[in-house]
């Protein structure tokens, strides 16, 4: 779902092409799926935001979604990991804590906050237009550091 809605985000997509976007990309199990719930639900009457809901419900258990929440809200130290690590785990974990990261604000303080502490006193201050940007200036200090260690 993550997938599907930063794909309507870059594609700008209006809101009535997002279900039929989606429902083209099922294969598999899933495309099994859609067909059942399209006889039941009729497939002209379901809306992008009740289509998440549905398929969360389906693949993501409410107790494997908490978890996830959880996971995410304790990702607050990137620890050992590359900051490229750090940022696929918190970008695939965001997904279970929309809330937290529901302004590009409250995702970049997010993230910052589980930068390790070197890399976090270098970004802070700053100012950065996107989470990208704020990325990628990270890549480049933690770069920088670990060729001042060698």
């Amino acid at each position: 779902m993550c997938r599907m809605e930063n794909l309507f985000e870059i594609m700008k997509c209006l809101a009535r092409f997002k279900v039929a976007l989606a429902i083209y990309q099922f294969e598999g199990e899933v495309e099994y799926w859609w067909g059942t719930i399209k006889l039941k639900e009729g497939e002209n009457l379901i809306k992008w935001d009740r289509l998440k809901e549905m398929m969360n419900n389906q693949y993501y258990p409410r107790d494997v979604r908490r978890m996830k929440e959880r996971e995410f809200l304790s990702l607050k130290k990137q620890g050992s990991l590359s900051i490229m690590e750090y940022a696929t785990k918190f970008n695939e974990l965001s997904c279970f804590a929309p809330h937290q990261v529901n302004t590009k604000e409250r995702r970049m303080d997010h993230f910052e906050q589980g930068l390790r502490g070197e890399i976090r006193s270098m970004i802070a201050g700053q100012t950065f237009e996107n989470f990208h940007e704020m990325y990628q200036r990270a890549v480049k200090i933690a770069k920088v550091l670990k060729e001042s260690k060698m």
